[in-house]
């Protein structure tokens, strides 16, 4: 009888011991699913993004972010390639831009949303104050993101503006104007901004151009610049301010039939219609025009450059200018942004995919 209930006592010891082995090992495998679905993507190629890249971040650690039209961020940390989207904390997978704060902490503004990166992980940015929206202020190193809306704005915002970021909080700013009936999406923001050398900071809706210096308020819109809001009308899709403090403005489509006001240059004192002044409106040419503008950037040696949809892009070196497209190297329709890297060279980002730069005869990929 002893015998037997010790093989008994073995038995049960033994079965025992393999289920909690069977148990363990399917939470492991289990565990195992979960960390693999929440851990981003890693390769050490070319950017994957099909559908463009729209914003760049070269930060303070010497990583470089890419955040795209439509399927996350991405983050190049020595030498290779990791993909962030939703399922890593992202709030949309649209990047429009990504700033780094005072703190190092680095921010996406997303198509709906904010998230940060603290340096560990991507989490969704959800604090909000919407007690002061109208006690503007500059402080120094403050960030600035458009509605938490895709375009427009939600019932908690109200009324068109912006969120202001001063290091500590997050405040809703509404801009002072009055909406007309049917214009309320007019002054949703459309591009980065821009913090000016005379210390206005400028943000671009896609109705009106809109600077701030901490006491006033200088509002440009279709009416103020004299245009007729029919065949010639603001879209604003990226300004940008160059070396000698001139703010230019990029227009997507300023009017279906004879095509966009394209690009504007505002010196401080007068608005110029550069497209126009160089004969480069879809009506102007039977070719590639300078009307569709997604992105402006200036170079080490003072050239303006231009990101257009449908047309590549253009360099202007102050006397005259000139177009690269597809047979310069260039691989898609759609430039969505220029970067000035740290080291002074320009990145093209655009669509459908890659980031190129100009060798000073032709583009290659460079990412």
């Amino acid at each position: 009888m002893k015998i037997k209930s010790d093989r008994q006592y073995k038995f049960i010891l033994c079965y025992t011991f393999l289920i909690i082995a069977a148990i363990s090992c399917n939470s492991q495998s289990q565990s195992n699913k979960e960390n693999q679905k929440v851990q981003p993507k890693t390769d050490n190629k070319w950017l994957k993004y099909t559908t463009g890249v729209r914003s760049i971040l070269e930060d303070s650690k010497g990583n470089v972010w890419f955040g795209s039209y439509n399927e996350g961020v991405c983050l190049l940390h020595n030498g290779e390639l990791q993909y962030f989207t939703k399922e890593n904390g992202l709030s949309d997978n649209q990047v429009r831009s990504i700033y780094e704060d005072k703190n190092g902490i680095i921010w996406f503004e997303c198509g709906i949303g904010l998230s940060i990166y603290d340096g560990q992980k991507i989490t969704v940015y959800k604090e909000r104050n919407y007690d002061s929206i109208n006690e503007w202020k500059l402080t120094y190193g403050d960030l600035w993101f458009k509605g938490d809306e895709t375009i427009g704005y939600n019932k908690l915002e109200g009324t068109p503006g912006l969120h202001q970021y001063d290091g500590q909080k997050l405040f809703y700013r509404t801009f002072p104007l009055k909406t007309k009936p049917g214009q309320e999406n007019a002054y949703s923001i459309s591009t980065n901004f821009v913090r000016s050398k005379n210390g206005t900071v400028w943000f671009g809706t896609y109705g009106a151009l809109i600077g701030y210096n901490g006491k006033q308020f200088k509002i440009f819109n279709n009416d103020s610049l004299g245009l007729n809001g029919t065949t010639e009308y603001l879209h604003i899709r990226s300004i940008m301010e160059d070396s000698n403090g001139n703010l230019w403005i990029g227009n997507n489509s300023g009017g279906s039939t004879i095509g966009g006001i394209g690009v504007l240059k505002y010196d401080g004192k007068e608005f110029i219609p550069f497209t126009k002044q160089q004969q480069l409106r879809k009506e102007d040419t039977n070719s590639n025009s300078l009307d569709r503008v997604f992105s402006i950037g200036e170079d080490a040696s003072g050239n303006i450059w231009f990101g257009t949809a449908e047309s590549g892009v253009w360099r202007y070196d102050g006397n005259s200018v000139k177009n690269f497209t597809k047979a310069d190297g260039l691989d898609g329709d759609l430039i969505w942004i220029i970067y000035k890297s740290k080291k002074g060279e320009l990145w093209f980002g655009g669509g459908p995919n890659g980031v190129y730069r100009f060798n000073g005869k032709s583009f290659e990929r460079k990412y």
